[in-house]
């Protein structure tokens, strides 16, 4: 997940996604909300400088090219400068009002031009938007420096700050003067001049080191393509791997070819399927070369820049490391507590990973294949193996998962927990033919968010899954309702044809949801506290506690309906998918804890001049005793999560810790015995969906849980410890 670079209302949070220090604010301001200025603009052709007369105040993407950005973002940089200046130096006695709401008016037309160019030069961007953005990356990140290290602004936030408890401010106000002033401090507000200087040097060096970083990993993507050529190199392939080879090689020119490209999902089928282990072993070594290539496009002297400036900016701060820097404003507080978490769930994953790599190094052999099980065969025989234990074949199950039948399903857990409806949008302006539109409403028929769902894989795109906003929830002035993108990258079918999803695929597309809804049903006042604005180690928790429902057998035999015969899913196929859902969960929790663990590492350390990347990422593996049979879910020099911006740097743990809360979350519905029960749905809303940033995370958790959460759910559903009897309803 990635919310839009410029988060909440931070035109300023930009600085954050450039690896700029700490989650800035000020304030996001829509699109609808920003005609007053944009309205008296006259600049002729250019879309950002006219009010948008689209549905719902939709970007209008028709319009808009990439000629326009430069002047938007320097027309939007001078009003925000002159607003800043306007609210720093205004003489009157600093009040909430005058200060803290006049920073969230603040920025207009900087946040609409960042909200776009931002998520289209992650979904749908071309060499032009990638030259603007590692051109703007320092000027932004110098901007926004200039305003989190403004000594007069800060005076005043920090007078209000300083007697928060006596000026009678609302729960969300008082809440919205204590983050904004720690994001401050965080930034450096505090720092001697010297100091400031230094750090803002820093910010705008790791702003365009981070950008180069992005842009190498998406051109090592766009550069590599594995042709098939014939039946033998298609051998094992089911006909929807096959269909989707055949759609990348005609959407890069080839038609009649079949084309595997580095895409997790058109690479991860691939290994799953091909009998060629020679191909697998090719296309396997291109996924995890990414970035460590040796050439143009290497990161691996980036990632150690990156890392030694952070440690620097941490040391600025008064913190040893950059972890501790980062982790003292989440819910684990210290890289200790967030490793302690992972390393209780380390040794069970090593220990049923073992198991399982026995298990195929057997089935290979009753193959008579005398090999020893490597990286690019475990998903290949996991395949085999969970047929075998199982009697389950992934070619079975994927004619039941249709992308448009699950999308109707996500809709509907929607409507069951929330009363929203989701309704398609036709002739508003979209940024691609993929894209598809919705109007969302709440149970009364009052509008609620427009989402925007962009699931397929291009060139254009970066590869993952993400949810982004165009325009964030806040009703400061007025009842401004967000537009919400979920970003996916499945295989297109062949013409016609309809997409057709793993069980897996079908998790990531509810999980993404998940944030898409956080962002949709935020329910609060101030656009810095809107919608995913909430701690890193807190925000995936809406978004995998949705991931439950997919699994449940009353969604399933309703939306898992064969794409040929309309029929539900039968239950004895059901039956086996919900009994393998555990197999293989030794191998997927090792890749990702080796990922979380070596993030940790990496930002644990006081110093990096001499760091060797590869050696660092090696010695860290083999003292944790990574098996040799399994590869990090994200190899270091592709680890856009850590290293593409501050994000999830020191917090890829973070998915881990809100599994935690999502399993034992989930089993508050499992005890009522209604996956919809009311009472817990109301509460989930209040507490989580709609309060955004609101709330202390765990406060908002125990408002809606009744307690703290158990680690033991995680470990359970994990199916690394024996299962409890009778834990209610599937």
């Amino acid at each position: 997940m990635r919310k839009a670079l410029v988060n909440g209302i931070s035109v300023v949070a930009l600085m954050a996604a450039f690896g700029g220090a700490g989650a800035m604010v000020l304030a996001a301001a829509p699109a609808a909300a920003a005609t007053q200025t944009k309205g008296t603009e006259k600049a002729g052709t250019n879309p950002f400088f006219t009010e948008w007369k689209t549905p719902f105040g939709i970007p209008p993407f028709d319009k808009i090219k990439p000629e326009h950005f430069t002047p938007a973002f320097e027309r939007g940089m001078e009003q925000h400068k002159a607003e800043i200046k306007a609210i720093a130096e205004n003489p009157e006695k600093p009040t909430f009002a005058n200060t803290f709401e006049a920073m969230e008016r603040s920025g207009v037309l900087l946040t609409d031009v960042a909200n776009v160019f931002f998520n289209l030069s992650s979904s749908n961007t071309n060499d032009e938007l990638e030259k603007i953005q590692l051109e703007l990356a320092p000027v932004l990140a110098k901007h926004n420096s200039e305003i989190s290290l403004n000594p007069k602004l800060f005076a005043r936030i920090d007078a209000i700050y300083q007697k928060r408890d006596s000026l009678n401010l609302t729960a969300e106000q008082k809440r919205l003067v204590e983050r904004i002033h720690l994001n401050f401090v965080r930034a450096g507000a505090q720092l001697p001049e010297e100091k400031k200087q230094r750090l803002a040097a820093i910010t705008q060096k790791l702003a365009t080191l981070s950008t180069q970083f992005s842009q190498n990993v998406l051109a090592d993507e766009k550069s590599f393509k594995l042709e098939l050529d014939g039946e033998r190199d298609l051998a094992g392939l089911p006909e929807f791997v096959r269909q989707a080879a055949a759609q990348a090689a005609a959407d890069r020119g080839m038609p009649g070819k079949y084309v595997v490209t580095l895409s997790r999902s058109s690479i991860e089928p691939f290994l799953t399927f091909s009998d060629r282990r020679d191909l697998r072993e090719k296309a396997f070594k291109a996924w995890i070369s990414r970035g460590d290539n040796g050439d143009e496009h290497d990161n691996k002297g980036l990632i150690k820049e990156i890392v030694q400036l952070r440690i620097e900016r941490a040391n600025l701060m008064g913190y040893p490391t950059f972890a501790d820097y980062k982790l003292a404003d989440t819910m684990a507080k210290t890289p200790a507590a967030a490793e302690e978490l992972l390393l209780k769930v380390w040794e069970p994953a090593k220990a049923r990973a073992a198991q399982e790599r026995d298990m195929l190094q057997e089935m290979a052999r009753q193959e008579g294949q005398n090999i020893e099980i490597q990286p690019w065969d475990w998903r290949y025989y996991a395949e085999k193996v969970r047929k075998a234990k199982f009697d389950l074949d992934e070619s079975e199950v994927k004619p039941y998962f249709q992308l448009d039948k699950m999308v109707e399903a996500m809709f509907y857990t929607a409507n069951q927990l929330f009363g929203v409806t989701f309704t398609e949008l036709k002739d508003v302006p979209l940024y691609s033919p993929d894209v598809r539109a919705y109007e969302v409403k709440d149970k009364n028929g009052k509008h609620v968010a427009v989402f925007l769902s962009d699931n397929f894989a291009r060139p254009s795109k970066r590869s993952g899954a993400w949810m982004s906003s165009y325009r964030d929830q806040e009703k400061l002035r007025g009842d401004i309702r967000p537009i919400v993108v979920n970003n996916n990258n499945f295989n297109k079918g062949a013409p016609g044809a309809p997409v057709l999803l793993s069980f897996d695929d079908a998790n990531t597309l509810f999980h993404e949801f998940g944030h898409g809804l956080h962002g949709m049903l935020s329910d609060v006042t101030y656009p810095y506290l809107s919608g995913t604005s909430v701690l890193r180690d807190f925000v995936e928790f809406p978004s995998q506690v949705l991931e439950h429902w997919v699994e449940q057998p009353e969604i399933l035999q309703k939306f898992a309906v064969h794409y040929q015969t309309g029929k539900p899913i039968p239950k004895e196929l059901l039956d086996k998918i919900l009994a393998a859902r555990n197999f293989n969960q030794g191998f997927a929790t090792v890749e990702y804890l080796a990922s979380a663990l070596v993030d940790l590492e990496f930002h644990a350390l006081k110093d990096a001049k001499d760091l060797d990347v590869s050696r660092f990422e090696a010695d860290t593996l083999k003292k944790l005793g990574m098996p040799k049979e399994i590869v990090m879910r994200h190899r270091s020099p592709a680890f856009s999560h850590v290293f593409s911006g501050d994000g999830y740097s020191a917090g890829y743990y973070s998915y881990m810790w809100a599994e935690v809360l999502d399993a034992d979350g989930f089993d508050a519905f499992k005890e009522k015995g209604n996956i919809f029960d009311p009472e817990l749905s109301k509460k989930l809303y209040d507490n989580v969906f709609s309060a955004g940033g609101t709330k202390e995370p765990m406060d908002a958790y125990i408002n809606f849980r009744g307690r703290e959460p158990k680690v033991d759910a995680l470990l359970r559903n994990r199916g690394l410890t024996p299962p409890e009897p009778n834990a209610g309803v599937n």
